[in-house]
């Protein structure tokens, strides 16, 4: 049996992730964001969705680009630190020890000890009632060399730690299930 509840987002879990953004040092912040996704793959696009009176709004309002950051278990603290604290009057990345790195196409900086940093440039902003959407082309990613097969060029995040947020917490990814497709591959 179920039950009717009131219309909600309960699609979980979602990455937790920390959006970096700032065009110089002075105005460098980070934002936890969970309302973060895919939304095209060719060009390759994304979104996240901020409330207009969080501190980095503006700043990626003005400056057209931000960097999705992936998280990890050691990140955890971090990544729920900087979505309960203002950047209006703390620098985050300061306060965290949190390296700011170098964009390779982007004025926004990376989080240096994210395995995976996504710079994106806004292509669209969406109100849309609590959260504006920013719809974003992903110009460039950075992926740490740590997890990265040599041999082979694949990218490990597995590796890292990632975690996620589910309805106000946050989680370790568990155990590998399967990988795209295994449900219909032939058996040899």
């Amino acid at each position: 049996m179920k039950q009717d509840w009131k219309p909600g987002t309960l699609i979980y879990p979602v990455p937790a992730v920390m959006v970096s953004c700032g065009s110089t040092p002075e105005d460098y912040n980070i934002i936890t964001v969970s309302w973060v996704g895919t939304i095209c793959t060719n060009p390759a696009m994304c979104y996240i969705s901020v409330r207009p009176e969080r501190h980095s709004y503006n700043i990626i309002k003005e400056s057209g680009e931000f960097v999705i950051n992936i998280t990890t278990k050691s990140l955890a603290y971090a990544t729920d630190w900087c979505g309960v604290t203002s950047g209006k009057n703390t620098d985050k990345f300061k306060a965290m020890k949190l390296t700011p790195g170098k964009s390779s196409v982007v004025s926004a900086p990376i989080i240096q000890e994210s395995p995976l940093s996504i710079e994106c440039r806004v292509k669209q902003i969406i109100p849309l009632g609590s959260h504006d959407m920013f719809i974003a082309e992903v110009v460039n990613v950075q992926a740490d060399d740590r997890y990265i097969d040599p041999e082979t060029g694949t990218f490990h995040l597995e590796k890292a730690d990632v975690i996620a947020y589910s309805h106000g917490k946050y989680y370790g990814l568990g155990e590998f299930i399967g990988k795209f497709g295994w449900s219909v591959k032939k058996k040899k």
